[in-house]
């Protein structure tokens, strides 16, 4: 009983210090706008995003593919050299997918309407 009481003076006082030191916050203005602080932060924020996108993840995704293109294009060769039939797929399917993720800085932000 006495290390319930104990326990429950334990978390009675956590709480009273939290809520003392706890800040009322409101979204802009004083308006508690939840969805109008989130659009605002967006609009600053998408500027950035994209910039990041564009200089840092399609970049990083291409050089990616390049690797795995131009390795699926070598064991394609040396399997060509050792049964003496050449498969397309692969490589065709991975140099589908670099054009298509070299060329999609220039259309994407337009799809997604930022």
């Amino acid at each position: 009983m006495k290390n319930l009481k104990r326990t429950v003076a334990v978390i009675m006082l956590v709480m009273i210090v939290a809520s003392l030191l706890c800040v009322t916050v409101y979204a802009t203005s004083g308006k508690g706008d939840v969805s109008g602080a989130v659009e605002s932060t967006w609009t600053k924020a998408s500027g950035q995003i994209k910039k990041i996108v564009n200089n840092v993840v399609f970049p990083v995704i291409d050089t990616i593919l390049a690797i795995f293109f131009f390795i699926k294009l070598g064991t394609a060769y040396f399997d060509y050299r050792k049964h003496g039939q050449f498969e397309f797929a692969a490589p065709a399917i991975l140099f589908g997918c670099l054009v298509f993720m070299i060329t999609a800085p220039l259309y994407i932000w337009n799809i997604l309407g930022i």
